[in-house]
């Protein structure tokens, strides 16, 4: 059987935009039969001083409930460059445990560069009650930079055929 439907579940968090046209509202992923969630953002380059701010949040529904901010990054993965050529090795940065990532990589050159961003979020994470989570990216500012985010739910407690999965959001 395939990793997909086995292992894993793709769906989107935000489809490719330009992140300097307001700020975007990740969609909510559902984490019920799922270990965790590993969240992929992947940007193009941009502005020197538009770099951007991610927020991770938790939710108790699928819509409306009640949202909260999920501070448990202490740590995340990113791969860097002015132009992204497959070469690039993963760096692990850390941080005090929050909610938000201000500037990927730290650098105070996010905007500058492509970058893949890579978040772990463990399904016991989560806040009594809360069952959702959801990426935002907050506006870069006045230039454009593409971005998007990708959801991958994954140690899956029930497996299917990718054409059975349950919506996940």
């Amino acid at each position: 059987m395939e990793a997909l439907g086995r292992l894993v579940d793709v769906c989107v968090g935000a489809a490719p935009v330009d992140l300097s046209t307001a700020a975007v509202t990740g969609k909510r992923v559902r984490l019920r039969d799922a270990g965790g969630l590993t969240i992929v953002v992947f940007k193009g380059a941009g502005t020197a001083g538009d770099d951007p701010t991610l927020t991770l949040k938790q939710h108790t529904a699928a819509s409306a409930g009640t949202t909260s901010n999920l501070a448990v990054i202490d740590h995340y993965y990113v791969k860097d460059a002015t132009a992204l050529a497959g070469t690039e090795q993963w760096t692990r940065v850390a941080q005090t445990a929050a909610a938000t990532i201000a500037d990927p990589g730290g650098a105070g050159t996010s905007a500058e560069h492509q970058q893949i961003i890579v978040i772990e979020v463990e399904a016991e994470q989560l806040s009594d009650g809360y069952t959702h989570v959801s990426l935002d990216v907050a506006d870069v500012g006045t230039n454009a930079q593409l971005g998007a985010v990708l959801y991958l739910r994954r140690d899956l407690s029930v497996e299917r055929a990718p054409a059975a999965l349950v919506a996940s959001l």
